[in-house]
Formats: C-alpha cells, sequence, structure tokens
C-alpha cells in the first residue's frame, strides 16, 4: 500500500488509466473482429479509427496500429466480395465508435 500523498495519488490515477486502457484495447481488438469478419467498408473504417484513437492515446504503439491496418487492407483485397458488388439490405444498424466501446 502507498504510504506519502503522492503514492496515493497516483495509485488512483494508474488506476484510472488502467481501466480506460482496457475499455480502448477491448474496444479496437471487437472492431478489428467484426472488420475481418464481415468486411465491409464501413466497418473496416470503424476498425481504422479505433486503432488510430488507441495509438494517439498511447495505448499501443503506432507501429502497431498501421501494421493492423495493413493487415485488414490486405485480408479486405483477398475476399471475393470486394471484387464483385452483391446487393446488400441496409442495416438500421449504424456501428459506429459509441457502439463498440459501451
Amino acid at each position: 500500500m502507498p504510504q506519502t500523498k503522492s503514492a496515493k495519488r497516483a495509485l488512483r490515477a494508474s488506476k484510472d488509466r488502467r481501466l480506460r486502457n482496457a475499455k480502448i484495447s477491448a474496444g479496437y481488438k471487437k472492431a478489428i473482429k467484426l472488420a475481418r469478419a464481415k468486411n465491409t467498408p464501413s466497418l473496416i473504417s470503424t476498425a481504422y479509427q479505433t486503432l488510430d484513437m488507441a495509438a494517439k492515446i498511447g495505448v499501443i504503439h503506432w507501429k502497431k496500429a498501421a501494421r493492423l491496418k495493413s493487415q485488414l487492407a490486405k485480408a479486405g483485397q483477398k475476399t471475393p466480395s470486394s471484387t464483385t458488388q452483391p446487393k446488400v439490405k441496409k442495416s438500421s444498424k449504424n456501428v459506429s465508435l459509441k457502439s463498440i466501446f459501451n
């Protein structure tokens, strides 16, 4: 247990950061899984945004974010659905950053 006043404050701050970082980490991992599974441009864009946000805040390194975005782009090019445009029903659910982090 921390003894000094500054150590107690540092402990509170590190707990807050840990919770924030865990939420952001879970959010970008969920976004990547969704983008890889369904492979739609909107989901890939959302995954890019979450990766950029995680890198900006410092949860992950910016080079890791770039690597993951590159892998998503490569996976999007390999699927046959990206070459042909099937008729897709518009979903009533819009995937946004708020829905990923909540």
